[in-house]
């Protein structure tokens, strides 16, 4: 996320102004012309005009956008009285307390300079703020004072605490849009509403889910960092040591922390099937593309890493692993009557972990040999394929060399299934 300073920042444009320019261009005032005289020299004076009715104002939708944005606690003017009050309701459950305070007051409070208090606001997804706008509340105050002391107390450098708190914003808030959207299209299509009406609707439902889903993130938050503390730590050596068969050292991602099969699985036409789909189906495809890869790659042992589209990005800490979850992936799409197939890559190799996103050679060269593989095949690389030799669970069949960008010649090998029943879903 970029960061700009602090004298750089821009305001939103006023509502009024916009409306005063939309005015403007509607009823331009005539200033070129003077008026005639008559014979006496005495200014000529027509005929009043018949008093016509004064055209009212047009809405300007835009400048209602920009106002609500500016002023995201005030519900619309045309919004009824009850659901007003309902939102109000739902935002001070929601931060805790009432806007009270200007983020001036706020930094003060928490006893840090406003330049560094708008590093950790940015880092957690909070607008730009004019200096008059009353958007913090006490819980702001003491978030911020939280963050601030362990960085005081010598636990985390600020670099650190400005890294964490932006992975918290970037999660989170992808996790509200998510749940969001869920129960909008729940509402859509069991209860029959418009999406307006289920969007309406979320003021009423929220209340009574705030605390199970509260209670649900910090449940599996803690899960996920017990289980991360054994895979990128207490198991990390171990896997490095595993890496090393077959290579030298002299490898492009020798250097690198992590021994990882890093696979992708990519919907073949999905771009062609999306211009056809209308927005339910197009939805609904995505849905199931993402939810079974999520349920193949959980059951064998393995991590999503993060979708793009129509395309998943998932690690194994084996080449076994990565093997088994890829194969699944290539059978079961291809028994999906409602998906297209999928080709598929996986490579074991090491790689940069940061900023919940995986990074290095090893990445690259499974994203490249996706390119290459046909519908409904798995293709890896002849080192991978060297470590899965011998195990009669895959079969592989080396193919014609080929030249990939960044990497020069390439011989892939296609993975099959071997002996066994593979991975199991349920």
């Amino acid at each position: 996320m970029s960061e700009r300073s602090p004298e750089t920042d821009t305001q939103p444009v006023a509502p009024t102004a916009a409306r005063d320019a939309a005015r403007a261009l509607r009823h331009p005032a005539d200033t070129s012309e003077t008026q005639p005289v008559d014979s006496s020299g005495s200014p000529h004076t027509s005929p009043a005009p018949p008093e016509t009715e004064i055209e009212p104002a047009l809405a300007d939708p835009l400048a209602d956008l920009v106002e609500a944005m500016r002023r995201p606690e005030q519900a619309d003017e045309s919004t009824p009285g009850s659901t007003r009050d309902a939102v109000h309701d739902l935002e001070r459950r929601l931060l805790g307390a009432e806007r009270t305070m200007r983020q001036r007051e706020t930094a003060a409070g928490a006893g840090v300079s406003l330049l560094s208090a708008r590093k950790l606001w940015r880092a957690i997804g909070f607008p730009n703020l004019g200096d008059e706008e009353v958007f913090f509340t006490t819980v702001d105050q003491d978030a911020l004072k939280l963050m601030i002391d362990m960085v005081r107390e010598g636990k985390l450098t600020e670099e650190t605490a400005i890294s964490l708190t932006r992975s918290i914003g970037q999660m989170t808030d992808r996790m509200v849009v998510w749940q969001v959207e869920a129960l909008v299209e729940d509402m859509v299509q069991n209860q029959k509403m418009s999406d307006p009406e289920a969007r309406r609707n979320l003021v009423n439902l929220l209340p009574e889910l705030i605390a199970p889903l509260e209670q649900l993130l910090v449940y599996s938050w803690r899960r996920q960092l017990n289980a991360a503390v054994h895979r990128l730590a207490i198991r990390a050596e171990t896997g490095l040591a595993a890496s090393a068969e077959g290579r030298d050292g002299s490898e492009d991602d020798a250097p690198l922390p992590l021994a990882r099969a890093v696979g992708f699985a990519d919907l073949v036409s999905y771009t062609s099937l999306s211009r056809r789909m209308n927005e339910r189906t197009l939805a609904q495809l995505v849905q199931r593309f993402e939810s079974k890869c999520a349920e193949i790659i959980s059951i064998g042992g393995g991590r999503l890493v993060k979708t793009i589209g129509d395309e998943v990005l998932f690690v194994a800490e084996t080449p076994q692993a990565g093997a088994q979850i890829s194969l699944t992936m290539s059978k079961e799409f291809a028994a999906d009557d409602l998906l297209p197939n999928t080709r598929v890559s996986m490579v074991w190799g090491r790689i940069l972990s940061r900023l919940g996103d995986i990074y290095g050679p090893t990445v690259n060269l499974a994203a490249r040999l996706t390119a290459l593989a046909e519908p409904g095949t798995v293709l890896t690389d002849e080192l991978t394929a060297s470590t899965l030799a011998g195990d009669d669970r895959f079969v592989l069949h080396p193919q014609e060399t080929t030249a990939v960008r960044g990497f020069g010649d390439v011989t892939p090998v296609r993975l099959a299934p071997g002996t066994g029943s593979g991975l199991v879903l349920d």
